[in-house]
């Protein structure tokens, strides 16, 4: 049952603190020397893919981190993470300044009205210039203290572990201002910051709580998502019976898998709970592939049409945020459908019933589903890296594009004779004017400046004897073939050929 326990407010609890700054700029090196792990060697790419929650202690106080993702397809991830935070550290590189995820990350803690503690990293690097990350940040209206401001700011090198325990010491004290308090009160209430399926477990939820003591047992609804809390985990792995403020923890025991962002709230009762669930109903997605968006196509329009597995919900969500930046007039994706979890016989009859390809991020593909997929000739790829993904859809969508035909001229032909003809073909004698007459090109019939008909090459004579082409200034006979004998024009003379070869290109996005 719930844990009724109500304490006294008057307790401060731990700083939730959001990392925030540009991708490569040493986010994950700093909270690998924190907690002392190195969380970017076991990922993909090395760069951290998703939300994380971890806790350190600093001076005898824990302190709560929510690592987010630096590339710029998780602006929503990153921006969700803020809106939970009491302290931001925004990170920026010696050696490279201000970037524009900086710029965007300095707009988000504006935006939230979060205290902000700059840490100038990389101050180890050749290169480095503290001075002009300053100067850079005031320009984004970014004061720091030495420059006439209130914004702490801490030189810092994750390499050499040099400038760490400051940055922790600052960001105490700047949460001490903010005097947090520990409300333990109930219905426990917090935040969905990560959601994924595991085969063994089922759908898993890693929250941080925010309010109240969540307790095994307790009925747990977040948005229309439900569940009863089955077992806990903190972020190290061990079990948990309660989690408290400010404490992030891995639930199991949901029936769906809640969306990332969402907030929850606990009820005595499965019937409260449910009751909760019903209200939320027609809360507006926090992400939303257009599921209706197959059934409502544009026929001047061509379609790549996608299903998609991922591991995580937010995974989900920063594809769905890169996809958008691929823009074109002709060719556009829809999504069949969309989940989380490892891809099945479901998804690859779903693909083929619509004519499209299944997606797979980070997900492994059961072995019926790849037997199903090589039976019906469904496209199914998977990739680690969500840039490789997004440039493997680039290229799909690419390839339906139509091509791009560009003629090269190669010469003009004037015609002086005409010999015999048929539906197919026409023999013709002319003088070559310019460049040269191939055999095998295309070309167009012109008279008085109008182009009549467009015909093919099919035979060079010169002398009587065949050849493949023809100089400039030189007499020759030739059989011109009819390509559609429905728009056939007879040749006359005086009528002038542009000879030229056609070269398809592909286009890109």
């Amino acid at each position: 049952m719930a844990n009724t326990t109500i304490k006294s407010a008057s307790e401060n609890r731990p700083p939730i603190v959001v990392v925030l700054g540009h991708v490569d700029h040493g986010k994950t090196s700093l909270l690998d020397v924190i907690r002392k792990a190195n969380i970017a060697g076991g990922e993909s790419g090395s760069i951290t893919q998703h939300i994380g929650a971890y806790q350190a202690v600093a001076q005898g106080k824990m302190i709560t981190f929510l690592d987010t993702p630096g590339h710029e397809a998780f602006t929503a991830i990153r921006s969700r993470g803020t809106k939970v935070a009491d302290v931001a550290i925004l990170v920026v590189a010696a050696d490279e300044s201000v970037k524009p995820q900086t710029q965007e990350a300095i707009h988000i803690i504006k935006e939230e009205k979060i205290p902000v503690v700059v840490a100038i990293s990389k101050t180890d690097k050749p290169g480095a210039n503290v001075q002009k990350v300053k100067q850079d940040l005031a320009g984004e209206e970014i004061l720091v203290e030495d420059w006439g401001g209130t914004v702490p700011v801490v030189e810092i090198s994750a390499k050499e572990n040099r400038g760490i325990s400051e940055l922790l010491d600052m960001v105490l004290l700047v949460a001490e201002l903010e005097d947090l308090k520990d409300d333990r009160s109930l219905p426990a209430t917090g935040i969905i910051i990560e959601s994924n399926l595991d085969k063994h477990r089922g759908y898993v939820a890693t929250a941080l709580i925010h309010k109240g003591v969540l307790s095994i047992g307790d009925w747990i609804v977040a948005g229309t998502a439900i569940g009863k809390v089955k077992s806990m985990e903190d972020f190290t792995g061990n079990r948990l019976e309660t989690a408290i403020p400010s404490q992030p923890v891995l639930i199991t025991g949901w029936t769906n898998p809640p969306e990332i962002g969402r907030e929850f709230t606990t009820a005595l009762t499965k019937d409260s709970a449910q009751d909760i669930m019903a209200a939320n109903v027609n809360l507006t997605p926090l992400f939303c592939f257009l599921r209706t968006s197959h059934t409502q196509l544009d026929p001047l329009k061509k379609y790549l049409k996608l299903v998609i597995k991922t591991d995580v919900s937010s995974s989900l969500e920063a594809i769905e945020m890169a996809l958008k930046q691929i823009k074109s007039e002709e060719v556009v994706y829809t999504v069949l459908s969309y989940d989380i979890g490892a891809i099945s016989d479901s998804d690859v009859r779903t693909a083929a019933a619509g004519g499209g390809s299944v997606i797979g991020f980070r997900v492994p593909v059961e072995t019926s589903a790849r037997k199903l997929a090589e039976k019906d000739h469904v496209n199914l790829a998977t990739f680690d890296v969500i840039y490789e993904l997004i440039e493997y859809i680039r290229k799909q969508m690419a390839a339906l594009l139509v091509a791009e035909i560009r003629r090269e001229i190669l010469g003009k032909v004037k015609i002086l004779a005409l010999f015999k003809k048929d539906a197919r073909a026409q023999v013709i004698g002319g003088r070559v004017l310019s460049g040269k007459l191939v055999r095998g090109a295309f070309c167009d019939v012109t008279r008085d400046g109008k182009s009549i008909m467009i015909a093919k090459v099919g035979q060079v004579q010169q002398a009587k004897q065949d050849v493949p082409e023809v100089a400039e200034g030189l007499e020759t006979g030739m059989r011109i073939d009819i390509i559609d004998p429905k728009t056939a024009i007879d040749i006359q003379v005086g009528d002038t050929l542009e000879i030229y070869q056609e070269e398809s290109i592909a286009r890109t996005l």
